[in-house]
């Protein structure tokens, strides 16, 4: 198996390296060896590479009679691909109920018509793969709509994309922050529970097979994966030896690809064209993280948004959750992420040490007056009590009180409706399963229950997601072209939507003029330019060439909104424009007259 992490004592190493296992292990290996160490009470144990070494230190922490979840996580994740092994008699069945289908009957009416000779009924996977087998033998055309009836899941790709997580191998985090849990074979702050968490540990954290899996997954639930966009969480990002970073996106790009890649760059070429193209890299990193060197490593790596910890815009509070970083990290990071042109999700965390009910509401409001924050995306996360961090200490010592689920409910539904049209608030809690929450709120549809609370009082939120037209069917002859022009971090920021008669939003496009007080980067690509920063057309996720009447990705309005940008900087003197395309939307932009600059698509406006 191939090493997760290599690195030599004073020399770099090749990613080739890596890929071999070959090498002496660096300080990131050994502070990894270093926890081991205190695990066996000083024992030694055989140096091995770091993928090698998660399974390792699971191992060792079972003996300690404190890790068993892993395997109970583990025995999960094979009992769901040992249940897409199909009998003949299951895919007989689905034959049935696939043609009763095509003949008219409601999906649900069809399968209890044909229940599953060894009991039960028939799932949607077991649909879809017949389904499959059906086309790859001849003995159907390809059915979208049928397809879409029989499909598990619908929302995971309504937002027009299709997302696959993967995680970062145990380690490379330099934060001390009180509320994270230590788990030893998990990367910092992720529990081996949680559903992304379970998926790389039964995968033993391998890039390749983490994506590979999760494609087939989503696959064998009937959703397209022609466009991914690729989620790495983890450690802190920027913390992880660079030939690690490269060697570990490279393998989710052989993953997509289909085949082994020579280098990063020939893996990223050859994505432009693949069967699964990189529509999106979301990277996960620190505010203290981020300089101009970073942010030119994390676009060169094909990066097109940043995951940042905000957690608090208050000193005070940070400083007693040992963050390790103040707002004003938080600032300059955002500033200039923007100013190369990267999407912004920040988190932001209530309910942490010091912080009361009160100070959270004013902290919200903070993330939207301050100019050099206003984040494009957002995740908000409740501070959750865990065992095994510092803030359970404090609390068995009376120094710390979660809120209640309905303080926290009253909470957010009070701070939703201030969020700006231009952001999309992402989740509103982790996704932690609720036995491991120690007291506080245990709920994770938290979403659901603040939706309602809004609607009961007759309020609502005006935030992307909540305004995302889904499912509908969209009139072009009815959509409605609305701007929204804010300043954030020295640029002036144009969200250009189009919308239907009922403010439901079917596309948009972030621009982004840079001032007289923007960094400079020192980027060639964005000497003169405007940017853009993010085109989104919602609806649900097709195939590269497919079509559905009324689906708002296919009348035209990405194409539109990139030429309303590109008047609108000419007119304001920029002589070109930069975009911060992804690889598999590459060819998209070439279209529409833009070649490749050095790491963006640039196109002369004239």
């Amino acid at each position: 198996m191939a090493a997760a992490c290599q690195a030599s004592d004073n020399r770099p190493i090749t990613a080739s390296e890596i890929e071999n296992g070959s090498g002496p292990a660096d300080s990131f290996q050994n502070s990894i060896y270093s926890r081991l160490d205190s695990l066996t009470g000083g024992r030694k144990i055989l140096r091995k590479p770091g993928i090698e070494l998660a399974i390792e230190l699971m191992d060792l922490r079972l003996n300690h009679g404190s890790h068993g979840s892993i395997i109970r996580c583990m025995d999960r994740e094979k009992s769901w691909f040992e249940a897409r092994i199909y009998t003949a008699d299951q895919l007989t069945q689905a034959r049935a109920i696939l043609a009763d289908v095509r003949a008219g009957a409601a999906v649900d009416d069809a399968v209890r018509l044909h229940p599953d000779p060894a009991g039960g009924y028939i799932g949607k996977h077991i649909l879809v793969a017949m389904y499959r087998q059906m086309v790859e033998q001849g003995e159907l055309a390809e059915d979208t709509g049928l397809l879409r009836k029989i499909r598990m899941k619908p929302g995971r790709t309504l937002s027009g994309v299709t997302t696959v997580t993967v995680l970062t191998a145990p380690g490379s985090c330099p934060g001390e922050c009180i509320f994270c849990p230590q788990e030893e074979a998990m990367p910092k702050s992720y529990l081996p529970d949680e559903p992304g968490a379970m998926r790389a540990v039964y995968h033993q954290f391998d890039p390749y097979d983490q994506t590979m899996a999760r494609i087939e997954a989503l696959q064998a639930i009937g959703h397209p994966t022609d466009k991914i966009e690729l989620l790495v969480l983890g450690g802190t990002w920027s913390t992880y030896p660079n030939p690690y970073q490269e060697w570990f996106i490279k393998r989710c790009l052989d993953a997509m690809n289909g085949f082994d890649a020579g280098s990063l760059e020939e893996a990223q070429l050859a994505n432009e064209l693949a069967e699964h193209r990189n529509v999106g890299l979301v990277l996960e990193t620190r505010p203290d993280s981020i300089d101009r060197d970073e942010v030119r490593r994390l676009r060169w790596l094909g990066a097109t948004k940043i995951q940042m910890g905000a957690q608090s815009l208050d000193d005070h509070i940070l400083v007693l959750n040992k963050r390790g970083h103040d707002v004003q990290a938080t600032r300059i990071a955002v500033r200039m992420l923007r100013a190369a042109g990267f999407k912004i999700m920040l988190h932001w965390m209530p309910n942490l040490l010091g912080a009361t009910l009160e100070s959270d509401a004013a902290d919200f409001l903070h993330l939207w007056s301050d100019e050099e924050i206003r984040p494009d995306e957002l995740k908000i996360y409740p501070c959750q009590l865990l065992r095994n961090t510092e803030l359970y200490e404090i609390w068995q010592q009376g120094g710390y009180t979660p809120y209640t689920m309905e303080e926290l409910i009253d909470l957010i539904v009070s701070l939703k409706p201030s969020i700006p049209r231009y952001c999309r608030v992402n989740r509103i809690v982790r996704d932690i399963p609720s036995d491991n929450v120690v007291a506080g709120n245990k709920r994770t549809s938290l979403r659901q229950d603040i939706q309602r609370k809004l609607t009961e009082h007759g309020q609502a939120c005006s935030c992307i997601r909540c305004r995302e037209v889904r499912k509908a069917k969209v009139d072009p002859a009815a959509l409605v072209f609305d701007e929204l022009v804010y300043t954030a971090g020295g640029a002036e920021e144009h969200f250009m939507s189009v919308v239907t008669p009922g403010d439901q939003l079917a596309g948009y496009l972030r621009l982004s003029l840079p001032g007289e007080y923007s960094p400079d980067l020192q980027i060639e690509d964005l000497d003169g330019a405007a940017l853009i920063r993010e085109v989104h057309v919602y609806g649900q996720s097709l195939q590269v060439g497919a079509e559905l009447e009324g689906a708002a990705q296919h009348i035209g309005l990405g194409t539109d909104l990139v030429a309303k940008a590109e008047k609108l900087a000419r007119d304001r003197g920029y002589r070109k424009m930069a975009v911060i395309s992804a690889l598999g939307t590459r060819g998209y932009y070439r279209k529409l007259g833009y070649s490749n600059g050095a790491l963006y698509m640039v196109k002369v406006l004239d």
